[in-house]
Order: structure tokens, then C-alpha cells, then sequence
């Protein structure tokens, strides 16, 4: 049964990858204050003479808190240490291959067992398992998602903004 409590926003983001560019480029995507869009948007505005698109529709700029673990081990150490605060994450983006370590799905497995509404995307350039291994070693596929790299901007906005809502 449900709590019919309603829980606010949760921006809360956890990066699981062995490469730290893949975690500078969450942050640029994720975390930015600024994606330029604003900024041309107002040059065409200047320049053609017609409102920018920001300046005639309020959207509200999307942002998020993002962390970084770097193995499968330290990402259920930062879940934990999370928790234990009261700042559970949302989400996570999980690389498939985190040697030496855990795999992708080793360490979904480990996090769903203390975070079991934890909203999971993983992020992997190689078909390293089929679905139906993926199926029979997580069984909550409700709460996973799989992202091939390379990704584009736009897909990692999306499911950050959906699944940290639906984690709501």
C-alpha cells in the first residue's frame, strides 16, 4: 500500500561509470545553468525583431543534483551514505561495464536491494546481455531503462526530467 503523501521533487542523480568524461559530460547536460538555447534564442529575437521563445513561453530550467561514483562498489556505498542522510537519489545512469568490479547489472541488483523505488537508466555502447538476461536478473523492469552510447543531450534531459518525476 501507498502512502498517499505527496513527495515533492526529488533532482537527485547518481552517475555509476568508470570514465570520468562520461560523468563531465552528465554534469554539462544535467547540472548546466545555462544551455545556450536561451542565448540564441534572444540573438534571433534582436536580430529578426520577434519575441525569443523563452521570452513568450515560461519553462521552467530543469535542474539537477548530480553525484559520481566511479565502480559499482562505491555506487552502493553512495546510495547508502544517501539514505542514511535522508537525500535518497532519484535516479541513476549506470554504465553496463565498470571492470574491475561489478558489471552494470551486478550493481542495479545490489541498489535495488536498499533502494528498491531507485528510477534506473543503463548506459552501455555493447549488447553485453540480451533482454531476457536482463529480465531474468532484474526483475523490477518498471524502474529501468537502457540508453545506447553514444547519447545524445536531448535523451539523457528527457529521462532525467521523467524518471526523477515518476520517482515522485
Amino acid at each position: 500500500y501507498m502512502s498517499e503523501e505527496i513527495v515533492g521533487r526529488n533532482p537527485r542523480i547518481l552517475i555509476v561509470d568508470d570514465n570520468r568524461s562520461i560523468h563531465e559530460d552528465f554534469r554539462r547536460i544535467l547540472a548546466s545553468t545555462d544551455s545556450g538555447d536561451n542565448a540564441i534564442a534572444a540573438m534571433s529575437a534582436e536580430i529578426f525583431g520577434s519575441a525569443s521563445p523563452a521570452q513568450t513561453l515560461e519553462f521552467p530550467a530543469l535542474q539537477f543534483e548530480v553525484d559520481s561514483a566511479f565502480q559499482g562498489e562505491e555506487g552502493l556505498a553512495t546510495v547508502l551514505r544517501a539514505q542514511s542522510a535522508g537525500r535518497p537519489y532519484a535516479m541513476a545512469f549506470i554504465d553496463m561495464q565498470l571492470p574491475p568490479g561489478w558489471d552494470g547489472l551486478e550493481t542495479v541488483a545490489r541498489l535495488w536491494r536498499v533502494q528498491p523505488d531507485l528510477q534506473v537508466v543503463i548506459c552501455t555502447a555493447f549488447s553485453d546481455y540480451s533482454w531476457h538476461q536482463i529480465l531474468r536478473k532484474l526483475a523490477y523492469l518498471d524502474r529501468l531503462l537502457i540508453l545506447r552510447k553514444p547519447f545524445a543531450n536531448e535523451e539523457v534531459q528527457q529521462m532525467a526530467a521523467a524518471l526523477t518525476e515518476k520517482w515522485r
